[in-house]
C-alpha cells in the first residue's frame, strides 16, 4: 500500500476529492474496502464501549435518560439510532458467537440485529439444543463480502419453517391480509396492501413478465424506474383478467405458482436431526426439509402439502449432490423440463453475488451452441440478462469469466485474471438461496 493510500484510509477526508486523481483503479478499489473493513471495526468499538458504559451509568447517563439517549446528545445519531446501538451491545451478552464474529468485523451491524432477535424469539417449536446450528447458519449466511440481509432473512424464513408449531407462521397467516383502495381528492386512487407469502408469490409471479425492462425499438433502454413499471405491469394484468373476463370457476386449475421440495419432505417430515450437514462440517441449509418458492423463499412442509393436494406435480431425478439429471440431449432451445431443472438447481441467476430470481433468466449454453454445444444440463446455467451478455463479452469489459461444472454437477465460475490474478474457482451463488 502506496503512502498515498494509507492516508486515504486513516486520513480526513477534506481536501481528498482533489488528490484522488493520483491513485489508479485498483488503488481506488483497495482503498474503498479498507475503508468499509475500518468503519466495520470502528462500529463493533462503539457497541462495545456503548455496552459498558450501559452497565456503569453515572450522572449524565441517568439525566439523558439512558446512554442511547446520552449518545444521541452528545453526536449526530438520532435518538433512535443511539437506542439501536445500546440494544445491540446488551443483546450481543448472552451469544459469543455472535459478538465474536460482530467483533472481529466479518458480522455487520445489520445482520447482527437480525441474528440476535431471531435468537431472543426463536420459534416455538424448535428445541433449545437447535439453537447452536441455528447460530452456525445464520453466520454462515451473515459473513463475507458476499453476505447480504436477502441471504440472511431467507436463513431464518427457513429456520421458522422447518420448526414449525402449532401457530400459523405470520408469513402465512391469511388472516392478516389487507388491501386498501382509497380515492384522493385528485382523482387518484392510492393501492395499500399485506399478504401472506404465496399470495404474495402468485402477485409477483404474474407481474413478472409484464414489469421487466422493455427497450425501445431503437435499442434505447428502458428509462421506467421500477415502481413505474410495476405499476404499467399492474394495469396491463387488470387489464387482460377483464379482457379474458374469467373469474374463475370451482374445481378450475390452480394458479401457476412454483413450489420445490424433496419427494421425501413430500412425503413425511424428517426432523431437524436428520438433516444433512456440509461435506466439510460446516453450516449449510441447502437440504433443510422446507419448500421453496422462486419468489419469495421458504415455504413450510405443512402449506406444500396443501398445495400438493391439487396441483400439476413436475418430477426431477436428482444425483447424490442434488444436481438435476438430464436425458434430452440435442435440442438448441431448452425445453420447459430442462427449465425446470435448471430452476431447481441454480435457483435463479447463478452467477457468483447475483440474486436475481429464476423469472429474469435465460438459459446459457457454457459451450455456446454454434460450436457444437448440446442442449444437456452440465452444458447449461441460469444467467440473468446482465450477466448473460457478460458471458458474451459485454461491451467495455475486458476479461473473460468462465464457467465450468464441477464434480458436484453444479456450475463453478472462474474470474479473469483483472479480478483474481489466481483464478480461483467460485461457486454459483446457490448456498443460501432457499
Amino acid at each position: 500500500m502506496s503512502v498515498l493510500l494509507s492516508d486515504v484510509v486513516s486520513g480526513s477526508a477534506v481536501g481528498l476529492r482533489g488528490r484522488l486523481w493520483q491513485l489508479s483503479a485498483s488503488e481506488l478499489r483497495a482503498a474503498a474496502v479498507s475503508a468499509s473493513a475500518e468503519i466495520l471495526r470502528l462500529e463493533a468499538v462503539r457497541v462495545a464501549v456503548v455496552d459498558e458504559l450501559s452497565m456503569r451509568p453515572d450522572d449524565q447517563l441517568i439525566a439523558s435518560r439512558g446512554v442511547g439517549a446520552w449518545l444521541a446528545a452528545n453526536t449526530m445519531l438520532q435518538v433512535r439510532d443511539g437506542k439501536k446501538i445500546a440494544a445491540l451491545g446488551a443483546a450481543l451478552r448472552p451469544f459469543p458467537a455472535v459478538t465474536a464474529r460482530f467483533d472481529v468485523g466479518d458480522c455487520s451491524f445489520e445482520h447482527a440485529v437480525l441474528i440476535v432477535a431471531f435468537c431472543e424469539s426463536p420459534p416455538k417449536g424448535m428445541p433449545e439444543e437447535a439453537l447452536p446450528r441455528c447460530i452456525d447458519l445464520l453466520l454462515a449466511a451473515a459473513s463475507g463480502v458476499e453476505a447480504t440481509t436477502t441471504k440472511v432473512r431467507n436463513v431464518i424464513a427457513t429456520l421458522e419453517r422447518i420448526f414449525e408449531s402449532d401457530e400459523i407462521p405470520p408469513a402465512e397467516d391469511i388472516d392478516r391480509n389487507e388491501l386498501r383502495i382509497a380515492s384522493t381528492l385528485n382523482g387518484r386512487v392510492v393501492v395499500r396492501g399485506d399478504f401472506d407469502a404465496l399470495t404474495g408469490e402468485m402477485l409477483l409471479s404474474a407481474l413478472s413478465n409484464l414489469t421487466m425492462p422493455t427497450p425501445a425499438p431503437d435499442g434505447t433502454p428502458d428509462a421506467r424506474s421500477a415502481a413505474k413499471r410495476t405499476a404499467d405491469g399492474f394495469t396491463e394484468l387488470i387489464r387482460r383478467y377483464l379482457d379474458c373476463a374469467k373469474t374463475g370457476t370451482d374445481g378450475g386449475q390452480r394458479p401457476h405458482v412454483n413450489v420445490h421440495i424433496n419427494a421425501r419432505d413430500l412425503a413425511e417430515h424428517r426432523d431437524c436431526a436428520a438433516t444433512p450437514a456440509a461435506p466439510d462440517g460446516g453450516a449449510a441449509v441447502s437440504d433443510l426439509d422446507v419448500g421453496h418458492m422462486p419468489w419469495l423463499g421458504p415455504l413450510s412442509v405443512s402449506q406444500t402439502r396443501l398445495l400438493g393436494c391439487d396441483c400439476f406435480l413436475s418430477t426431477v431425478l436428482l444425483d447424490d449432490h442434488g444436481a438435476p439429471l438430464d436425458a434430452r440431449p440435442g435440442k438448441r432451445l431448452v425445453t420447459a423440463e430442462q427449465r425446470v431443472a435448471l430452476i431447481a438447481r441454480d435457483r435463479g441467476c447463478a452467477f457468483p453475488g447475483c440474486t436475481c430470481v429464476p423469472a429474469w433468466t435465460d438459459a446459457h449454453h457454457i459451450r455456446h451452441w454454434a460450436n457444437g454445444g448440446p442442449t444437456v444440463m452440465n452444458n447449461l446455467v441460469l444467467l440473468c440478462r446482465s450477466h448473460h451478455r457478460l458471458m458474451h463479452r459485454k461491451s467495455g469489459f475486458v476479461g473473460k469469466w468462465v464457467i465450468r461444472i464441477g464434480v458436484d454437477n453444479k456450475p463453478w465460475f472462474i474470474p479473469p485474471p483483472s479480478i483474481d490474478p489466481q483464478r480461483h474457482p467460485r461457486p454459483a451463488n446457490t448456498t443460501f438461496k432457499t
